[in-house]
Formats: structure tokens, sequence, C-alpha cells
């Protein structure tokens, strides 16, 4: 599978009226619409989760990304801005 698509183990994406989801096990990690993207780890900040979630970006072309540095998250805006992430994080859309 390519780093730049996501897989689908454990993994749907559902288009819904408001816009798509990405779902990793059980949780809403990646939503968007045509203006805003929101992140969301559901408490499990894993490799694999963020793995998926920049996966999403560059599949759907969101971009952002998000990293890990000392054991923090961060996200590379698509205005290109570091950013503490928090789950729930609304971000606007490339």
């Amino acid at each position: 599978m390519s780093r730049d698509q996501l897989s689908t183990y454990r993994t749907t994406i559902s288009n819904r009226p408001e816009g798509k989801s990405i779902v990793y096990h059980e949780t809403a990690i990646v939503e968007f619409d045509a203006e805003k993207v929101r992140l969301h780890s559901g408490g499990w900040r894993t490799v694999t989760t963020k793995k998926k979630m920049n996966q999403a970006s560059r599949q759907f072309g969101l971009g952002f990304e998000v990293y890990q540095k000392a054991h923090e998250w961060f996200i590379v805006t698509p205005e290109g801005e570091t950013i503490p992430f928090y789950d729930g994080i609304y971000l606007r859309k490339k």
C-alpha cells in the first residue's frame, strides 16, 4: 500500500451529506468538507493513527501534516504554520 493512500485495514471512508469521514477502528480521525478539516485521535495518539491522518491528507489533498516531537503531537497547517495538536481541532482546508 502506498504511503499516500489509506489502507482498508480497520479503516472506512464515508461520504456523508456534510462531507467525508475517515474512521479508524471506531473513531472518526479525519472529517472534512469543502471548507474545513477536523482531526480527532479519540485519545489514541499512536503511530498508526498519525500515519492514517497523514495518508488522508495526501489522498484527499487536505494540505496538513501531523508529526510528533518529544512525545507531543503537532500539525503543519495548510498555511504552513506549526501548531500543537488537540483532539477536535479544526483547520481550514487547503
